[in-house]
C-alpha cells in the first residue's frame, strides 16, 4: 500500500523547489518509465496497476513497487490522463561538463517552454546528438512536462546546465560556434562541417547579446515565400532546431 508520505512526495515533484529538496523527479507512462528503467537513471520507487506490474515483473522485481488502482493513479498523477504507471527517479549529478571534441553540441540559451525543451531533446536523440548544454535560465530538465515531452529521449541525451558566457569564456574552443539567427547565412550553403556548437536562442528574443561575440558563424533557415511575398515571421524553437540538425547530419553523411 502506498503511504501518505510517498503520495505527498509524488504530488510535490511538479514543483522545482521540492525536486531540489528531494533530489527526485517524476516520470509517467509505460514508454518513458520503461526506457528510464533500462537506462543509467536510479529508480526510487514505482507505482503501477496490477496489469502493468504483472507484465513487467522481470523488469521491476528488484525495485520498490506499489500496486495501485487506476483511480488511485488518477489522484496522484500530474497528467490529465494517467497511464498505468508512474515512477520517481533520482536526479543525477551532471557536473562538471566534460570536454567535447569532434561532435555536434547543442547549446540552448534561455529556452523557457517545457514542451520546446522536451521536443528539442527528442530531436537531438533522433539526429544522434549526444549532449546539450543549457543556460541556467532554461526550464528545468526534470519538470514533468519536459520529461513527458522527451518521450524517453531523456534517457539517451546528456544535458548540462551552466552560465553560458562563463563557459565560452573559459573553454578552450577547438570547434566552430554556430548561432541560429534571423539574419544569418543560408544554412544550406553555410554549414561546412558536422561538428561544433550550435546555439539556439530564446523563443521570443533569440540569442542573448552576451553570447553573440562567441559565434563564429551565424546561420538562418531560409524562408520559401509565397508568390505574394508572405511568410511566417519565424519558426518555433524546437522546429528550427530539428531543421538545423537535419542539415548538419546531411552534411556529415555527404562528406
Amino acid at each position: 500500500m502506498l503511504s501518505k508520505n510517498k503520495e505527498k512526495i509524488i504530488r510535490s515533484l511538479p514543483i522545482l523547489k521540492y525536486r531540489k529538496q528531494t533530489g527526485l523527479f517524476l516520470a509517467e507512462g509505460p514508454k518513458i518509465v520503461e526506457e528510464l528503467l533500462e537506462s543509467t537513471f536510479e529508480v526510487n520507487f514505482i507505482c503501477a496497476t496490477s496489469e502493468w506490474l504483472n507484465s513487467k515483473n522481470s523488469l521491476v522485481k528488484k525495485y520498490e513497487c506499489f500496486e495501485v488502482t487506476q483511480n488511485e493513479l488518477n489522484k496522484i498523477s500530474a497528467l490529465k490522463n494517467p497511464n498505468q504507471v508512474l515512477a520517481t527517479f533520482k536526479i543525477p549529478d551532471n557536473s562538471p561538463i566534460p570536454n567535447f571534441s569532434n561532435e555536434l553540441i547543442l547549446v540552448l540559451d534561455n529556452i523557457r517552454d517545457p514542451g520546446n525543451l522536451g521536443t528539442i531533446i527528442r530531436s537531438a536523440d533522433w539526429f544522434g546528438v549526444k549532449n546539450i548544454i543549457c543556460a541556467n535560465t532554461c526550464v528545468d530538465l526534470y519538470n514533468p512536462k519536459v520529461v513527458q515531452s522527451t518521450m524517453g529521449s531523456i534517457a539517451r541525451v546528456g544535458l548540462f546546465y551552466t552560465d553560458l558566457i562563463e563557459y565560452f569564456t573559459k573553454a578552450a574552443l577547438q570547434m566552430p560556434v554556430y548561432g541560429a539567427v534571423l539574419n544569418g547565412a543560408n544554412m544550406y550553403t553555410a554549414v561546412d562541417t558536422s561538428t561544433g556548437y550550435l546555439i539556439i536562442g530564446n523563443e521570443s528574443n533569440g540569442i542573448s547579446d552576451g553570447l553573440l561575440p562567441f559565434i563564429t558563424k551565424k546561420l538562418s533557415i531560409p524562408s520559401f515565400v509565397k508568390p505574394d511575398g508572405s511568410h511566417a515571421e519565424s519558426l518555433n524553437a524546437s522546429v528550427a532546431t530539428a531543421v538545423l540538425l537535419a542539415e548538419f547530419k546531411r552534411k556529415e553523411h555527404s562528406n
